[in-house]
C-alpha cells in the first residue's frame, strides 16, 4: 500500500509522519524503516525505527533511490513500513512528473507486502490522479 500526506512546504507534514511512524512500530510486526534527507528527527522517532540519512548515501537520481530502496527490501524478508520524508528530494524528483514513481512503489508495494508513507510537497490539486487515491492527508 501506498499513502501520501500532501501539503506545500512549512504545512506540518514531517510532524504527521513521525507521529504515523511512532504508532505504526507499536503494532508492527516487521521492521520499521524512516527514510529522511537528515539525521534531525533522530530523537523524535521510537528507537524501534531504523531512521536512514539518504544524503549519507552517493544517491543522484531516481532511479539510484529506488535501487536502494530495492537494496533495504532485499537486506531482510520482514521489512513493514518505509516512512519517506521529503519524498520528492529523496528521489529527486522535484518539480517532475512523480506518476511513474507512485507506480513504481505501489508495485513494490504489492511485491513485497511492505507499506510506503510519502510526505509530498505538493498541493493536492497539483498530485497526478494515480496519487491522489493514496491521498490520506492533505494540508
Amino acid at each position: 500500500m501506498v499513502q501520501i500526506i500532501a501539503g506545500n512546504k512549512g504545512k506540518g507534514k514531517t510532524k504527521i509522519l513521525l507521529d504515523k511512524a511512532n504508532t505504526t512500530v507499536a503494532e508492527a510486526k516487521g521492521t520499521v524503516v524512516y527514510l529522511d534527507k537528515s539525521s534531525k528527527h533522530m530523537h523524535e522517532l521510537s528507537k524501534q525505527i531504523r531512521l536512514i540519512n539518504l544524503f549519507d548515501y552517493p544517491i543522484r537520481s531516481y532511479n539510484a533511490f529506488i535501487g536502494f530502496i530495492c537494496g533495504i527490501l532485499s537486506q531482510d524478508y520482514d521489512k513493514e513500513y518505509f516512512f519517506l520524508d521529503s519524498f520528492l528530494k529523496l528521489s529527486h524528483l522535484e518539480g517532475q512528473d512523480i506518476s511513474a514513481a507512485i507506480d513504481e512503489l505501489a508495485s513494490l508495494s504489492e511485491t513485497y507486502k511492505v507499506t510506503f508513507v510519502l510526505s509530498v510537497s505538493m498541493d493536492e490539486s497539483q498530485l497526478p490522479e494515480n496519487a491522489k487515491k493514496y491521498l490520506i492527508a492533505s494540508l
